[in-house]
């Protein structure tokens, strides 16, 4: 059959609604809300100048059969400013699949753009890698902090997201971890003679048929190194949360904590001029939209 009024367009937040019921549709498992939520968050939130705020549409005479949202961020690397973009869910109704390849070719245009694609099948890693991404990340830690001592006179704070200054940060660092608190992370400050390390960690979707202890999610540290160092008090607050490890996007083992590395999952690319740095996923639709 042929669709002779399909184009392909940004979305705007007058789809919203329907862009939510097409995804609802093609990912089972998500509710409505979960896809509300993500969009309402995608709609306030800073975009750089000239690039979409949602991301793109198959638009069939005014309804859309088919999306590829894209989280856009203005990120630093060294002294160079730079866009990050975060390749996130894509669905296209079946009668309409032969449209598809115009959703990811408007998407990956720029070539000044570090595309992110953090959550692919491992079905699809071929097929990504055709397209020109590398593996930045090949596995996942999951680390025990608990089991590590923790840094003589050290102390953690859990930062809300109505802070204005946190001793000791940034004002970027203290806005990254405001800003993260709003969208229900646990973000933390520990404090050492050494220094003041922030870090950023969520709670872990347990999938049906995969039995894991409460975990957590690390979103964002400077290092891993300065997880190691902070472990044992971080895994001393989490215990009284109710929960017992934390995973951390590795390419191996990390000197200095107790745990298990896999590379059955946890497997990230990237395609453009910056290599992302490990144990960021700051302002990606994990934290947009849930895990």
């Amino acid at each position: 059959m042929i669709h002779t009024k399909v184009r392909c367009r940004e979305i705007t937040e007058a789809d919203v609604d329907a862009v939510a019921d097409l995804l609802t549709r093609g990912f089972v498992g998500r509710s409505r809300n979960y896809w509300i939520q993500g969009l309402r968050r995608q709609a306030f939130r800073p975009v750089p100048e000239g690039y979409p705020r949602f991301g793109y549409m198959l638009d069939n005479d005014g309804a859309p059969v088919g999306v590829l949202l894209l989280i856009y961020t203005a990120r630093k690397h060294g002294e160079e400013a730079a866009i990050q973009c975060n390749l996130s869910s894509w669905y296209v109704d079946p009668a309409y699949r032969n449209y598809a390849p115009l959703l990811t070719k408007i998407a990956q245009r720029h070539k000044d753009v570090t595309y992110l694609n953090i959550s692919p099948a491992p079905w699809t890693w071929p097929i990504i890698e055709t397209q020109g991404f590398r593996a930045y990340c090949h596995g996942i830690f999951f680390s025990v902090p608990a089991l590590a001592r923790p840094p003589r006179w050290s102390k953690i704070e859990v930062i809300s997201q109505h802070a204005k200054a946190i001793e000791g940060l940034t004002d970027d660092e203290t806005q990254l971890l405001t800003r993260h608190a709003r969208y229900n992370c646990l973000s933390l400050v520990c404090r050492t003679p050494k220094g003041t390390f922030p870090f950023v960690l969520q709670p872990v979707r347990i999938r049906r048929g995969f039995i894991a202890p409460p975990a957590m999610k690390l979103i964002y540290c400077r290092s891993a190194a300065e997880y190691a160092a902070c472990a044992g008090r971080i895994g001393r607050l989490l215990l009284r949360l109710g929960k017992i490890s934390v995973a951390i996007d590795s390419n191996g083992p990390i000197p200095g904590l107790a745990g298990i590395y896999t590379e059955r999952r946890g497997r990230k690319y990237f395609k453009g001029p910056h290599r992302p740095q490990l144990g960021d996923l700051t302002d990606t639709e994990l934290v947009l939209y849930g895990p």
